[in-house]
């Protein structure tokens, strides 16, 4: 089957067909139009273009970023937690194959063309690579980041707090109860006290341990996006009447997802981060029933005292060995790939 791929540089120039494509944010944020959508006005860098390639079905999407002429890569940032190319829901091993083999062609104009936050079990991946690779490219895979999770499983917060360190555990059974005599919870879901919820959450982030943001504008504009979509739940822990933690959460299909958190270093004695997590991990099983937890892009350490479940996150350097920079990509791939085989020995 012969397939072509239409390039287009801005969503509102999709054809309907491809825009059908996007995922609901309530069910996959990061396969929805709106994730996209505050990607490409606040994320990308000072001259990159979005360059959005639908098959000619359609039967994929691929949201990719183009980088003068020189560079195209999936349309990741910073702040991606996973993506992947978009697929028609009746789409089979073989349409998976066949847009896998156009997209393989187009990339052939490049060198080396690089796709990250990649999940290694997604269904689709086995297929759409044998079709990159049947348009004559390689393909080196890649670790990426971790991401830490654990199932719920039907466990209420008791039953999850259990499975916890015990060193947590005393830290909430002394810190928790005197922060929440205190009320200084709050949780934001929607529109109402918004503007005043991302004003201490910027105002927390400023007096982090934190780097400064690369895109400053993005988590604001996303926050208010989520909000609108119904997923935004935003947790902010007061002290004195001065914010000392927020989170950033959302809720897609069960599953509550942490995007971005921070805490006042000058409050560290209240363990505010800690006691905050525990705290909107409660609530968000009492008033959302979720199904799991997700703590995002990132192996930190804190993680793993809230999460017992690791997954790698991958990415993939498709190569045109026909090309001299191609070429030489791919031998510097094969003996990287040959050194740490030897050190794993």
């Amino acid at each position: 089957m012969i397939r072509s791929l239409e390039r287009c540089t801005a969503l509102a120039a999709l054809p309907a067909a491809a825009s059908a494509l996007f995922a609901d944010p309530a069910r996959e944020l990061g396969a929805s139009r709106l994730w996209f959508e505050q990607s490409i006005a606040h994320a990308l860098p000072a001259g990159a273009l979005p360059a959005l390639l639908a098959d000619a079905g359609p039967a994929a999407l691929w949201p990719m970023l183009l980088s003068g002429a020189e560079r195209l890569s999936s349309l990741t940032t910073p702040y991606t937690t996973l993506f992947a190319p978009l697929f028609a829901p009746a789409a089979d091993a073989a349409a998976h194959r066949a847009a896998g083999e156009a997209f393989g062609r187009f990339c052939r104009r490049w060198a080396v063309v690089r796709l990250d936050a990649l999940d290694a079990e997604a269904p689709p991946l086995p297929a759409w690579t044998l079709g990159i690779r049947r348009a004559g490219l390689r393909i080196l895979r890649f670790d990426h980041f971790g991401n830490w999770h654990e199932p719920l499983a039907g466990r209420d917060f008791a039953a999850y707090l259990a499975d916890r360190p015990g060193a947590l555990r005393e830290t909430l059974r002394r810190k928790l109860r005197r922060a929440e005599a205190g009320g200084g919870f709050a949780l934001v879901r929607s529109a109402d006290g918004l503007a005043d919820a991302i004003a201490a959450y910027e105002d927390v982030y400023a007096r982090s341990w934190k780097p400064a943001e690369p895109f400053p504008l993005f988590n604001p504009a996303l926050i208010e996006a989520t909000a609108a979509a119904g997923i935004l739940r935003l947790g902010i822990l007061r002290h004195g009447g001065r914010p000392v933690a927020v989170q950033f959460w959302v809720v897609c299909g069960g599953v509550a997802t942490v995007l971005k958190l921070a805490h006042d270093e000058a409050a560290r004695a209240l363990s505010p981060g800690t006691v905050l997590t525990a705290w909107m991990i409660r609530t968000l099983l009492e008033q959302d029933a979720i199904t799991a937890v997700d703590f995002g892009r990132g192996d930190d350490p804190y993680k793993r005292h809230w999460a017992r479940a690791r997954r790698q996150r991958i990415g993939l350097m498709l190569i045109n060995p026909r090309r001299p920079a191609g070429l030489a990509a791919l031998a510097r791939g094969l003996a990287s790939a040959a050194r740490a085989r030897l050190r794993g020995r």
